[in-house]
């Protein structure tokens, strides 16, 4: 049985704890087993990439690491117009 979460890809949400509290971002990925999501904008790490084919410089890349659920908030429903009724608060 799989768990139900007040956040979905596409969603709009904003981070209310953490450094980045205050931002807003989209969601990319949600991450259910980990009760996490990756937001786009939000919780920027950087990466050490080893050289390859795809990367044939390497250095060093900047991307978002996975956030807690419990950390964010929604903000603006996504693409279902269904869930926007469900949800209270929430203008068009």
């Amino acid at each position: 049985m799989s768990a139900k979460f007040h956040i979905k890809r596409g969603d709009i949400v904003e981070a209310i704890k953490g450094k980045d509290s205050g931002k807003t971002g989209k969601v990319l990925q949600v991450l259910g087993a980990k009760h996490r999501a990756i937001v786009e904008g939000l919780n920027q790490i950087k990466k050490h990439m080893r050289k390859s084919q795809e990367n044939p410089k390497g250095g060093i890349v900047t991307k978002e690491a996975p956030i807690a659920l419990a950390n964010l908030k929604l903000k603006e429903v996504g693409v279902a117009e269904k869930r926007l009724k469900k949800v209270k608060g929430i203008k068009k």
